[in-house]
């Protein structure tokens, strides 16, 4: 069989261990062991025949990527483990190795989470080139048809301009109102700072969907596999 080189940051990712970036940051920090010696950047590896270890932890191919989606709950941390006890979303998802998640949602921000073994894809499918549309939904106090005449043209963050693909508002009572919003890129509590720019206060934020991955009926705090027709777009958009 042909050897299956690739550098060992790829290699890392594609086995699920760390995003590519963090990759590098391991093998920088000499963590990483090709057959016994510390692993330099850039360096070519065969996942199926050269002993890969990180802290002492061996790295295997995976047979088959495995992907979960969570309907994430308010007060949970998005990260591995929280130092002062909070919950995370690991604890809400069946143990795997080399599970991660795709991007991430804020603390109080609901709905839909990806998490995959698949380290490369989880990478590509959050950075900004591949325009992943997701869909939120932002109860918020405030004058919300107004809000959707300023968002169509856009608004001016501290960190660039943003512009979503769509905006619609509902009313839900007298000044309540549910905003959808529709974007393709995933800065830093990106939507609570659009409603802030426009002079809305957020009461709840739930993101809907993410690609062709909808929330559906799934119940806050619970998980499923991603459908077939899901998990064909969302690798072709991880190509």
């Amino acid at each position: 069989m042909a050897a299956d080189l690739m550098r060992i940051q790829r290699a890392l990712a594609r086995a699920g261990v760390a995003s590519r970036r963090r990759a590098e940051d391991l093998v920088s920090a000499g963590r990483v062991r090709v057959n016994g010696e510390v692993a330099v950047t850039g360096q070519s590896v065969d996942l199926l025949v050269d002993e890969i270890t990180v802290d002492g932890t061996p790295v295997t191919q995976p047979v088959g990527y495995h992907w979960i989606v969570l309907n994430k709950p308010a007060g949970v941390l998005t990260t591995r483990a929280d130092p002062g006890g909070r919950r995370t979303v690991f604890d809400l998802v069946p143990p795997r190795a080399g599970l991660t998640y795709v991007g991430r949602l804020d603390y109080m921000t609901e709905g839909v989470l990806l998490l995959t073994t698949d380290g490369e894809a989880a990478h590509k499918l959050t950075h900004p080139s591949s325009e992943v549309e997701r869909t939120y939904i932002a109860t918020v106090r405030g004058d919300g048809p107004a809000a959707v005449r300023a968002g169509r043209s856009g608004v001016q963050l501290e960190d660039g301009w943003m512009q979503p693909r769509d905006i619609v508002a509902r009313n839900v009572a007298r000044g309540l109102w549910d905003l959808e919003v529709t974007i393709a890129e995933g800065r830093t509590r990106e939507i609570r700072r659009f409603c802030a720019a426009l002079e809305l206060h957020v009461e709840r934020l739930v993101r809907t969907r993410f690609g062709p991955v909808t929330l559906g009926q799934l119940t806050s705090g619970s998980t499923r596999t991603l459908t077939g027709r899901e998990r064909d777009v969302i690798l072709a958009i991880a190509q």
